[in-house]
């Protein structure tokens, strides 16, 4: 294994080791805080970070608003406090160690509200900012205004193009690092493009020296790539040290650090980490954002693949193949179902799905009753912590705070679900995120006999190349 050197990033000399800033309270100050006292960068979550009372409870985030708009607001304070409290921690853990970074996502609600209050009420607390989930193109502006350094993360050298010639090279100096995420296997939303083949993924090395090309171009020779996603162990990237085409380079590790003692998911899902087979965590696009996202296939997931295999394509008036009148609704209003997809229906009817819930698609799906009072439910409480849903029908620029379109049946509510798994809740009934190499807890030594280590025995195994 060659020699692991320092790198600078943020303004200092750190290991080329970054933790993977995931999800709602999944990575936070004290994951990150002991990261960075490790050597490396440690990342918290901006996402909707937890807040805690001054005798250290939890601040659980309920809403009292009476809007969407009125709840919006309550998130975004929800989330700046949060976020605040969360790098005072970190830096506090770090003792002056490493580098702490706050990871946001572009397309999460309020997400330049949030992060700006984050780093004015923190200044001076936190190094650098992380951010994917779109086309983050004010980032650059956001962290020259607070003198911090920004990472995008893209999953291609075109998405750092245009964001380079559309805002970034106005403010060079502050740009840390490209981070790179694979979207074949890094957890959490992906950044698939309509072009890629979810099936059939590609090698990171090509894409990765595509973007070190283009920002070479730009004169950012010197700007390291981190590689993310589907990094286990530094042995099997040995050959992307010291190399010419790829450049000045560092890893993040997003799904290693949810197993140290340090990680603040509950042990139930420590456990369940311990037990992944190679296939556990797939791609599906489910998400009420409309990406890709990776996650392990539970009984959350498979109740949200059956509601979408009940579904049958309707029309308002017999025409074509539409010839079956079908009742739905209290009212029993007629819609037409071809004869094939009526007699699903009523299949479906019989074994207790008797609610039809009409979709944006002009379909039908079909559900137990109390599914759909909870469906219902968390559609009527949305607090709008996406820029846009297309399950709540949210959108925080668009007109009514819409988008214009039917709310979908077919996703859920994900603030509802990453909240609950975050803080306990039953891991096969909620959504769990996961990178695609989660299964290798169960065959790699270091985990052996359910071993859990702290984060220093995690950076320490894995500056052995393991």
């Amino acid at each position: 294994m060659k020699a692991l050197n320092a790198i600078r990033m943020s303004g200092a000399e750190v290991l080329p080791l970054i933790e993977g800033g995931k999800g709602i309270s999944i990575s936070n100050g004290i994951s990150s805080g002991a990261w960075a006292a490790s050597g490396g960068i440690g990342t918290f979550s901006a996402v909707n970070a937890d807040s805690y009372t001054p005798d250290g409870r939890l601040v659980r985030q309920v809403y009292e608003g009476r809007t969407r708009r009125e709840r919006h607001e309550e998130l975004v304070a929800f989330g700046i406090q949060g976020g605040i409290q969360q790098a005072r921690t970190a830096y506090e853990m770090s003792g002056g160690r490493g580098r702490i970074h706050a990871n946001i996502l572009w397309e999460m609600g309020g997400a330049e509200r949030v992060i700006t209050g984050i780093l004015e009420g923190a200044k001076g607390l936190i190094h650098g900012i992380t951010c994917g989930a779109g086309m983050p193109y004010r980032l650059s502006d956001i962290a020259a205004r607070f003198r911090v350094y920004y990472y995008p993360i893209v999953s291609s050298a075109r998405a750092f193009n245009a964001l380079w010639k559309r805002a970034y090279h106005k403010t060079r100096e502050w740009l840390g690092g490209v981070v790179y995420e694979d979207p074949w296997l890094a957890g959490g939303h992906n950044g698939l493009s309509n072009s890629e083949n979810p099936e059939k993924p590609e090698p990171p090395y090509p894409r990765v020296v595509a973007l070190r090309r283009t920002m070479n171009e730009f004169g950012l020779n010197d700007t390291p790539v981190v590689m993310a996603g589907g990094v286990w162990c530094l042995r099997e990237w040995e050959d992307w040290l010291d190399n010419p085409e790829i450049g000045p380079v560092a890893f993040q590790f997003g799904t290693r650090p949810l197993l140290t003692k340090e990680s603040p998911i509950s042990d139930a899902w420590k456990r369940r980490l311990l037990t992944l087979k190679k296939g556990d965590v797939f791609l599906n696009r489910f998400s009420p954002t409309g990406f890709y996202s990776s996650a392990v296939n539970n009984g959350f997931i498979n109740e949200l693949r059956e509601r979408n295999e009940r579904q049958v394509a309707y029309t308002a008036e017999a025409m074509g193949e539409h010839t079956e009148g079908f009742p739905t609704g209290p009212r029993g209003r007629l819609v037409y179902l071809t004869p094939k997809d009526a007699a699903r229906a009523r299949a479906w009817t019989a074994a207790g799905f008797t609610e039809a819930m009409r979709t944006p698609d002009g379909t039908l799906i079909f559900v137990t009753p109390e599914k759909a009072a909870e469906i219902r439910r968390d559609q009527i409480e949305c607090m709008g912590c996406l820029s846009a849903c297309r399950f709540s029908n949210w959108a925080q620029h668009g007109p009514d705070y819409s988008t214009g379109k039917k709310a979908d049946p077919r996703s859920f509510c994900i603030q509802k679900t990453l909240q609950d798994i975050a803080h306990g809740e039953d891991v096969d009934r909620n959504l769990m995120f996961s990178g695609h190499n989660a299964y290798r807890f169960a065959t790699d030594p270091f985990y052996s006999n359910g071993f859990i280590p702290t984060v220093r025995q995690l950076v320490e195994r894995i500056q052995t190349g393991d």
